[in-house]
């Protein structure tokens, strides 16, 4: 009975594309540092906002500041309720813009979250992939030499086993 080889024969992955899946890997992580960072100012900015924090103060300056470079793509989009003024006149306000800013970069945060999740299981099925080849590879090597000792051992004569000179063969019965 001969065995043949498997019917399926993955192919070996190369050290470019695993190179691509790892600076995709990296790079969807950066951007999903930026985008939970960008999350982060814009509740701050929000929070801020809502309790009419003086603008004067060193922080909220710097809040402000970054809130408004998060948002430059949606200013404008919904007007700010306005609350009232607090204690120092300055006037509280629920920005809905920066909900909808929240919201939208949220969306860009599972979404992101989902390619890591993609990439990481890709890898994974790349590195299996790569074991089943090695070990393919191993098998057919194995079964190569010893088909290979087999084809030997049957290409040499029989012969009857030497006497050494001297020393008499046991009787056969």
């Amino acid at each position: 009975m001969s065995t043949t080889p498997q019917a399926y024969e993955p192919e070996p992955v190369s050290s470019l594309r695993r190179a691509t899946l790892w600076v995709s890997h990296a790079l969807a992580w950066l951007l999903n540092a930026y985008v939970l960072l960008l999350e982060i100012i814009l509740f701050l900015g929000f929070i801020l906002l809502l309790f009419g924090a003086n603008p004067s103060n060193s922080f909220v300056e710097w809040a402000y500041r970054n809130l408004d470079k998060a948002m430059k793509p949606f200013r404008g989009i919904f007007e700010p309720i306005q609350l009232g003024t607090a204690g120092n006149d300055v006037a509280a306000v629920v920005d809905t813009s920066v909900l909808f800013a929240m919201i939208m970069y949220g969306i860009v945060l599972v979404v992101l979250q989902s390619l890591l999740h993609w990439l990481e299981d890709r890898g994974r099925r790349q590195d299996r992939q790569d074991r089943e080849y090695e070990r393919y590879e191993l098998q057919q090597q194995t079964q190569a030499a010893m088909q290979q000792q087999a084809n030997a051992y049957a290409a040499q004569p029989l012969t009857a086993p030497e006497q050494t000179p001297g020393v008499t063969p046991p009787p056969t019965p």
